[in-house]
C-alpha cells in the first residue's frame, strides 16, 4: 500500500505528494527553554509517530519506516506531528528515527541532500507546532545503531561495535539535526550503555540540550546492564535535561524511573509503547495493550516530568493523558 491522502485533513490535497508543505508558514522557538519548563511541572510528550503515519495511510515496511516519507510524503509527516498538536502533545519527535546518511546513501541520495532531509524533520515539526498559541518543543529523534540496521537490534545492544565506532556513526546525524535548530536532541531507545557513552560524547560537542532514555526488560537495559550504571553515565552531566526509558513496557516504567529520579537527580522522561511486542521477524505487533493513561500519576511519584507514548500509542492515548494532567501539563502529585 502506497501512502494516501487523509481526508481528515484536507479534503483537497494530497499530502503524500506535496512538497514541504505551506513554505510560508513556521514557528520561532518556545518562549522558554524545556529544562525550565521540566523544572516547573510536567511537560507532555507525543506518541508514536509511525502508529498515526499508519493511521493515515502510509506504508512504512521500508527500511527507513517513517523516515522515507521525509523523501516523498512530508506533509504526512506534518499531518501527524499536528494530530498530536491537537490532542495537547507539547514536546514533537521528529521522524528522523531510522534515518541515517548510509541507509539515504543507498536510495541513491547524497549527502548534501540528506543533509537536508535532516533538517527537514525539524521543520516539519516545528511547522505543525507554529499551528496552536502556546509553547510547543522540537525534539531531533536520535535513534540507536539498532534501529538503522532494521532488524530489531535496538532491542539487544551490544552490536559488537567500539564506542569510537558508534560515535563516527552517530556524528553526521547529530550534527546535521543541530544545525537544523532543535529545541532538543532525543537520545531515544538506547539499548546499552556503549552507546549511550558514545551518543552523550557526540551530543556533548553540538552545544544542544539532550535527553537520555534507555530501553529495558523489567530492572536492566536491553543489553543486561543495571539501570544504576546506565543512569550513572548522566549523572552529574549539565546538557542532559532528563534521562529515563522509552520504548519499553509500561509495567517497567515505575520502577525505571525511581532509579533514573535517584542516580541523576534530574527529571525522568518516560513514553512506553502501548503493551503490545514487537516481532521483528514477522515484523508485526503482538498481543495486547496495556498502557493505562492513569498510572501517569505513578509515574509523577517516581520523578517523571516529561510523559508521552511510544509505538502503538496514539493521539487519542495523548488527549487523555492531557486531560488527566490539566491544561498545560502544570499539576503535580497531589494538586488539586
Amino acid at each position: 500500500m502506497s501512502p494516501a491522502r487523509d481526508p481528515s485533513r484536507d479534503p483537497g490535497r494530497d499530502f503524500a505528494r506535496d512538497p514541504v508543505p505551506d513554505p510560508g508558514r513556521s514557528a520561532g522557538p518556545p518562549s522558554r527553554a524545556l529544562a525550565t519548563a521540566l523544572a516547573a511541572g510536567t511537560v507532555l510528550l507525543d506518541g508514536g509517530l509511525s502508529n498515526q503515519l499508519e493511521a493515515q495511510g502510509c506504508d512504512l515496511t521500508d527500511d527507513l519506516w517513517s523516515a522515507r516519507l521525509l523523501v516523498d510524503g512530508p506533509g504526512q509527516i506534518e499531518a501527524a506531528h499536528m494530530a498530536y498538536v491537537r490532542a495537547g502533545a507539547q514536546v514533537l519527535i521528529t521522524a528522523g528515527y531510522q534515518a541515517s546518511f548510509e541507509g539515504f546513501r543507498q536510495r541513491g541520495i547524497e549527502r548534501a541532500e540528506a543533509t537536508g532531509l535532516f533538517a527537514r524533520s525539524v521543520e516539519l515539526a516545528r511547522r505543525a507546532a507554529g499551528t496552536v498559541d502556546r509553547d510547543v518543543w522540537v525534539a531531533a529523534s536520535v535513534g540507536p545503531y539498532g534501529a538503522v540496521t532494521a532488524d530489531g537490534a535496538e532491542y539487544r545492544g551490544r552490536y559488537g561495535l567500539t564506542v569510537r565506532e558508534l560515535e563516527r556513526f552517530h556524528r553526521p546525524r547529530i550534527e546535521a539535526l543541530a544545525a537544523a535548530g532543535p529545541d532538543v536532541l532525543a537520545l531515544e531507545t538506547v539499548p546499552d550503555t556503549d552507546e549511550a557513552q558514545a551518543l552523550l560524547r557526540v551530543a556533548g560537542e553540538c552545544g544542544l540540550p539532550v535527553w537520555l532514555s534507555y530501553t529495558v526488560a523489567g530492572d536492566r537495559t536491553r543489553a543486561g546492564q543495571r539501570l544504576e550504571e546506565a543512569f550513572g553515565l548522566v549523572a552529574g552531566e549539565e546538557q542532559v535535561v532528563a534521562a529515563g526509558v522509552n520504548c519499553c513496557d509500561p509495567a517497567d516504567v515505575e520502577g525505571a524511573a525511581r532509579v533514573a529520579a535517584e542516580v541523576t537527580g534530574k527529571p525522568v522522561v518516560v513514553y512506553p509503547n502501548s503493551g503490545e511486542r514487537w516481532d521483528a521477524q514477522d515484523r508485526a505487533w503482538t498481543g495486547g495493550a496495556t498502557f493505562d493513561p492513569g498510572r501517569i500519576r505513578a509515574w509523577q511519584d517516581a520523578g517523571a516530568r516529561l510523559v508521552g507514548g511510544c509505538c502503538r500509542v496514539g493521539p487519542a492515548t495523548i488527549a487523555e493523558l492531557a486531560a488527566l494532567l490539566g491544561e498545560g501539563g502544570a499539576p503535580e502529585p497531589g494538586e488539586s
